[in-house]
């Protein structure tokens, strides 16, 4: 299958082969995270929050089992297929570019687990800052949970293989020209996959630009899900607080 470079998010998060590689994922890990972040930003039941590129909606999901009007968007017509067999009065998904302002204003906008920095195009990314500051209500919060890219690089895994569900996936990592690349490869029935995911290694300098550029106000930055300070060196994330 040729490979998309161009937008390969659009092509490979449809495949059933994605969600199989990553069914894995730590839900108790997303709702211990949720817990905290709800928490420490005291949100009321009666707020309403956008979930950002919510995949299949692991946390829209649970952010609504907690009393949360929420609404899930992605990009991945599969993923909102799947998400919407759990919608309810208060738990809404719909197919939505994040480079686009959303018909809809929110108390919270929540872009969780590194889903963000796909794009080739550097515009897109700012685009997407300017999105989020349009769908947020007055003194509406922002929290964008991304990867800390300089623990990423230092911890980089070369190269691993994974088998699931009978398929095997080889998996190599590198760096090249900015963005952090993982090319999976496998073969299934006889035919030859390969997909590459690519994130832009965007540190917090870059993030604090694009938040001036949009007119936003970075509040407070965490390193992990139990929201401990942030390290350059040492956390595994960079969640940022915004308004």
């Amino acid at each position: 299958m040729p490979k998309d470079t161009t937008k390969w998010y659009a092509e490979w998060f449809n495949t059933p082969y994605y969600h199989s590689l990553y069914k894995n994922r730590d839900d108790s890990e997303a709702k211990k995270f949720m817990d905290n972040l709800t928490q420490h930003l005291s949100l009321q039941t009666d707020e309403t929050i956008l979930d950002l590129a919510c995949g299949k909606g692991r946390h829209s999901r649970y952010l609504n089992s907690l009393g949360y009007q929420v609404t899930g968007v992605d990009l991945s017509k599969n993923s909102i297929d799947f998400a919407k067999q759990h919608e309810n009065e208060r738990l809404e998904f719909a197919v939505h570019d994040m480079t686009q302002v959303y018909p809809q204003q929110f108390n919270v906008i929540f872009n969780l687990f590194t889903s963000f920095g796909y794009f080739e195009k550097e515009e897109d990314n700012l685009n997407t800052i300017k999105a989020i500051k349009s769908n947020l209500k007055t003194n509406g919060i922002g929290v964008i949970d991304f990867m800390n890219v300089n623990y990423v690089i230092d911890n980089l895994v070369p190269s691993e293989t994974k088998t699931i569900e009978g398929v095997t996936y080889t998996i190599s990592r590198f760096v090249e020209n900015g963005f952090i690349n993982k090319e999976i490869n496998f073969i299934d029935q006889g035919d030859v996959f390969t997909f590459t995911e690519r994130v832009k290694a965007i540190k917090l300098d870059e993030f604090k630009a694009y938040f001036e550029t949009a007119g936003l106000t970075l509040l407070e930055i965490y390193g992990d899900y139990n929201l401990t300070k942030f390290n350059t060196a040492s956390s595994p994330r960079l969640i940022m607080i915004f308004q």
